[in-house]
Order: structure tokens, then C-alpha cells, then sequence
């Protein structure tokens, strides 16, 4: 798979990813809110979290325009957005993790490390101008001089 391919592929994972979680939390707070990762810093707070889906589902609107334009503004936007909330989460939930069990809240580290360590390696793979030619072309192609 060309570099291109891997960076539609990690941002369209990345923009599912927020989709299904963005929805769950917004159509669902009270479910959502049953998963032991997240019920064991009290209290509920349904607004918040309703909140929060809509803010996923925000994000995901962002991560979709990169995957359908494929422009690298756009990509690194969305990319440096992603990781803002992520590494925010990261360290929040790294602080926070008293309550949960080793093995349990070891997962929950893995989980949330792998949602900045992937971003982070799609700007990575963004940072050169090559994943942005269309395949098959040397040549990038000719930017857009409409007004």
C-alpha cells in the first residue's frame, strides 16, 4: 500500500472510530456511562456527556473532509485536533486510575495510548508532500487557482 493508501486508511479508522463512539454517547449516555472505564470517576453527568458525543461527532465531520480531500492542511488539522483530545484524555485518565484494577486500567492505558500513537504516526506519514500526489502520478498536481 502506497503512503497515501496507509494515511486514507489510519484517518478513515480514526473518523469511525469517532462516529461510532460519537453516536453511542450521544443516543446512549446512560449505556455508555455503564462501561467501567468510564462510571468510575462519579458522578453521571448526562449533559456532559451528551457533550462529548456531539464534540466525536464533530471531530468526525473534520476527520471525513481529510479522508474525501486528501489535502494536507486538512489531514494535519484534523491529525493535530485528534491528538489534542487524545493526549488531553491520556493524561487525564493516566492521573485517575486508582479505582480500577492493574490488568484493567494497564488496558485502558494501551487503548488510550494507541489513540495518540496512531495519529501520531499518520503526521508522520502526512509530513511528506509525496502521500498527497494522486497514485501513479510524479508529479503533484496543480493547485486549485479558483477565487
Amino acid at each position: 500500500m502506497t503512503r497515501r493508501g496507509w494515511l486514507r486508511a489510519g484517518l478513515g479508522l480514526l473518523a469511525g472510530t469517532q462516529v461510532l463512539l460519537g453516536l453511542w454517547i450521544l443516543l446512549l449516555p446512560e449505556l455508555f456511562w455503564k462501561w467501567r472505564w468510564v462510571s468510575h470517576l462519579p458522578p453521571y453527568n448526562e449533559h456532559l456527556l451528551r457533550d462529548f458525543g456531539g464534540a466525536s461527532l464533530a471531530l468526525a465531520v473534520v476527520l471525513c473532509a481529510a479522508v474525501a480531500a486528501m489535502e494536507r492542511r486538512l489531514v494535519v488539522s484534523a491529525l493535530v485536533a485528534y491528538l489534542v483530545a487524545s493526549v488531553s484524555h491520556l493524561v487525564f485518565h493516566a492521573q485517575h486510575l486508582e479505582p480500577l484494577p492493574a490488568a484493567s486500567g494497564a488496558g485502558f492505558m494501551a487503548l488510550l495510548g494507541a489513540a495518540v500513537v496512531l495519529p501520531s504516526a499518520l503526521l508522520w506519514l502526512a509530513s511528506d508532500a509525496a502521500a498527497f500526489r494522486p497514485s501513479g502520478h510524479g508529479e503533484p498536481e496543480a493547485p486549485d487557482r479558483r477565487g
